[in-house]
């Protein structure tokens, strides 16, 4: 459970994982794009949420791609869209 949580506390990584999360795999470059990171540090983003278990890894040419893993628990699954939503609802909040 702590990994999770330590993969959770960054902010760039919710919003990598939120992008995932949504479905689909997701290129390192469409994530790039998306959150205006390095790939360098993309993929350390990217390395610490396939560590904690949460997204799944493939290797496509020169980049990586990535997607939720269906095999998270339920009770996990739960906890981190409770997470993602309520940080969607905290943004809509403030803008």
């Amino acid at each position: 459970m702590q990994e999770i949580l330590n993969a959770l506390c960054d902010s760039t990584r919710r919003s990598a994982l939120a992008i995932v999360w949504g479905g689909g795999e997701h290129c390192v470059c469409e994530l790039m794009e998306r959150l205006d990171a390095s790939q360098s540090r993309m993929s350390r983003h990217m390395k610490v949420l396939r560590e904690a278990g949460l997204v799944l890894d493939r290797r496509d040419a020169q980049w990586v791609r990535f997607r939720r893993n269906p095999d998270i628990a339920p009770e996990i699954t739960a906890m981190i869209s409770a997470v993602l939503n309520a940080e969607k609802l905290f943004e809509q909040a403030m803008a």
